[in-house]
């Protein structure tokens, strides 16, 4: 913070091997599938955002964050983010020292996949 100007840390959005499989999977089926490409062009727009604001998702309690996420990835803060048909994408952020946060997007899944990893039950 030199004159007083704060130097804004680089934000840098990163998919997980599960994640990048779902953005590459609706990519190939954007060209044919108006779902996929309507959710493709918003986790697009959802990326922008949170690069804008890192904490622009819903928070979800520390209690709630699945045992998978925290082992794989030591997820100690979890964000969801809806997105069109009842998807949802999910990030953690981590702080790489002082140079930037990363946006580290966990899951993109769509409703049936969200509720099965938060262990919510079908009526």
């Amino acid at each position: 913070t030199r004159n007083g100007t704060l130097k804004m840390k680089e934000v840098r959005i990163v998919f997980s091997p599960e994640a990048e499989e779902v953005y590459k999977k609706l990519n190939a089926e954007a060209e044919t599938n108006k779902q996929s490409r309507m959710i493709l062009k918003a986790i697009n727009h959802k990326k922008e955002l949170i690069r804008a604001n890192v904490h622009y998702g819903d928070p979800i309690a520390k209690n709630l964050i699945p045992e998978e996420y925290k082992q794989k990835y030591s997820t100690t803060n979890l964000f969801r983010v809806e997105l069109p048909a009842f998807w949802r994408m999910l990030y953690t952020l981590m702080n790489n020292e002082e140079i930037e946060i990363i946006a580290f997007v966990l899951d993109i899944l769509d409703h049936p996949d969200y509720d099965k990893k938060f262990g919510y039950r079908g009526r």
